[in-house]
């Protein structure tokens, strides 16, 4: 696995290529952690990530730091495995708001 980062302005893309799993987490969470804080949000291109366990769960929904309380995030690209995930995930936890997540993917996909 391996990412590259975008930023413009003030929003960067982390564009994943490889699975989300544990091993790959921490090296994720280090990029996002390493953003200047001027960016207010972050958004995760998973066009190249075919598979997310639930690693990428606690990577899309890490708890607020008090240094970045307001980046906004959300997915694009979703492949149809991480999006199964997410569905599942807000079937079992309808409080993660996930729909926050991928605002630009087709409502017809979600209701799969």
């Amino acid at each position: 696995m391996h990412f590259t980062t975008y930023i413009d302005g003030s929003t960067a893309r982390i564009t994943v290529h490889g699975d989300i799993d544990y091993d790959t987490l921490p090296a994720l969470r280090a990029a996002a952690a390493g953003l200047p804080p001027s960016v207010t949000e972050l958004v995760w291109d998973l066009e190249h990530a075919r598979f997310m366990d639930v690693a990428g769960l606690h990577l899309l929904f890490e708890e607020k730091t008090p240094e970045y309380p307001l980046r906004r995030t959300t997915v694009t690209n979703l492949a149809p495995q991480p999006l199964r995930l997410l569905v599942l995930a807000a079937e079992v936890r309808p409080d993660l708001e996930f729909s926050r997540l991928f605002p630009d993917t087709p409502t017809a996909l979600l209701d799969d």
